[in-house]
């Protein structure tokens, strides 16, 4: 190599010499081009030896890679996703994200972050007809966002709601927009065997509460919930709300089915230009004259006894009601349409209403902590309608509410009364129904019984049965 390189030098030499008088000029062109020599020589090695070394080279195709390395796309190579929340790109930009604080107010946010007294006060005027911001409620998410930390940020977001945020414009604070979020919905199955309550069991499940309550509002003139036992079984056909892929509600209850002991409830919604609802198999309406109970998500905690042995006064007296024990603040629902005939209170019966639903029968609600707002003597309420709230008042010993019933003057226990039905579907309207009907029932049946809360049960009876053992074994010892 080094002789190759010579020999030419030795040629160039010669070459440039007719055109280079000078001595030192032949000289200096002699070193420049050795260098460039050595230096090619150089590369090449490098470049021979990276290859020799590199996975490419032991690759059995690796020509055939190497051909193919300029045919690569830009597409090819990995692209990472731009943080989006609220509309904006938050990879370059500041976000402060917390929960509004009890007691705290958007001054008291904003000054922190330099944004001046003038721009409060005109963000709170501007507010007023859009989202007031005196509606900030304490736990509710919010978010401040700007180019960076040492000046004051561009926007205030607010979210009363998973659905929907409030954008306000620190930098133009007349501009205030509520933006709802794109909701997308999906019809979804649900499923499950009581073990303990149908609470837990939906729980267990992966059920929301909210799921829950929708389908005791579709049952509830059908079954007495504070009454389910274990190995009850219940299927649904509902609609899921999702937000970015996050479930954040249930939508419609299309279908419900619930099978106590040997009796089987069915609920099919159906609408059309003349009825909205849910009905039974036959085309009759769920929704009775008289709901079951005054309380969703309670139980019962003493049942109508003429002989029964008062807790607090300590002697037989007869309880001529039903008593649905609930955590204090629970909303106590009108259990049919009527009117208003006494708000009151009494030693006894503490806060209690009283409600006039037909010359036959009428309701009263005792031990209630407060009444609802705008429920007075006289007021129509509607079945549903809140009414008050429970809590202890009077003598009682717990939080619950009295329910009392009384039909043709004499109170009597509501459980056990035979009310009329309602009226069923009209003829002309039932084919349309049956056709819905069946579709519903044909998707109910074929839905599998989700087990999961049983297994856990199990699960559980078999870790305290373990423990009991070790137990005995080690008092044993």
């Amino acid at each position: 190599m080094y002789s190759f390189l010579k020999i030419q030098t030795k040629d160039l030499i010669v070459e440039k010499s007719t055109q280079y008088s000078s001595v030192k000029t032949l000289k200096k062109l002699k070193r420049q081009r050795k260098r460039k020599y050595l230096l090619c020589v150089l590369a090449a090695v490098a470049v021979s030896v990276g290859f020799m070394l590199s996975p490419l080279s032991k690759h059995p195709n690796s020509t055939t890679l190497l051909n193919h390395t300029n045919d690569i796309e830009l597409g090819n190579f990995p692209i990472v996703e731009p943080t989006i929340k609220y509309g904006y790109v938050t990879d370059t930009l500041h976000v402060s994200e917390d929960v509004i604080q009890p007691n705290q107010f958007l001054a008291d946010i904003l000054l922190k972050h330099q944004v001046s007294y003038k721009t409060i006060d005109e963000i709170a005027t501007h507010s007023k007809e859009i989202f007031d911001v005196t509606k900030l409620r304490a736990g509710k998410p919010y978010a401040i966002i700007g180019q960076d930390s040492l000046q004051a940020p561009d926007v205030f977001i607010y979210e009363p709601s998973v659905f929907r945020y409030v954008v306000y414009n620190l930098k133009n604070p007349s501009d205030i927009q509520i933006i709802e979020r794109e909701v997308e919905t999906k019809v979804k199955t649900a499923s499950g065997i009581v073990e303990t309550s149908l609470w837990n069991t939906m729980v267990d499940n992966g059920l929301s509460y909210e799921l829950t309550s929708l389908m005791e509002d579709a049952l509830a003139w059908s079954i007495d919930f504070h009454h389910i036992a274990r190995g009850d079984k219940f299927k649904l056909i509902y609609d899921q709300q999702y937000i970015e892929g996050e479930p954040v509600g249930v939508g419609e209850v299309y279908a419900a089915y619930y099978k106590n002991f040997d009796n089987e409830y069915y609920a099919i919604y159906f609408e059309n230009e003349k009825h909205q609802g849910f009905y039974d198999l036959e085309g009759r309406p769920m929704k009775k004259a008289f709901l079951k109970s005054p309380v969703r998500f309670s139980r019962i905690s003493s049942s109508y006894n003429k002989r029964r042995f008062h807790p607090v006064l300590k002697r037989v007296k007869a309880h001529l009601g039903t008593d649905y024990a609930a955590p204090t603040g629970t909303p106590i629902l009108a259990v049919a349409d009527g009117v208003v005939t006494k708000r009151s209170r009494t030693r006894g019966n503490g806060k209690f209403v009283k409600i006039k639903h037909d010359e036959s029968i009428q309701t009263q609600y005792l031990h209630m902590s407060r009444f609802q707002s705008g429920v007075r003597v006289g007021t129509h309420v509607k079945q549903g309608q809140v009414i008050g709230y429970v809590g202890q008042t009077g003598l009682a010993t717990g939080p619950h509410v009295c329910f009392r019933f009384w039909k043709n003057g004499k109170q009597v226990n509501h459980l056990k009364e035979n009310l009329p039905p309602p009226e069923p579907m009209p003829e002309e309207d039932l084919p349309r129904y049956y056709h819905e009907r069946d579709l519903m029932v044909n998707r109910l049946n074929v839905i599998e019984y989700n087990t999961t809360s049983l297994k856990k049960a199990e699960d559980k009876i078999a870790k305290d049965t373990t423990a009991s053992n070790i137990t005995a074994v080690e008092v044993q010892k």
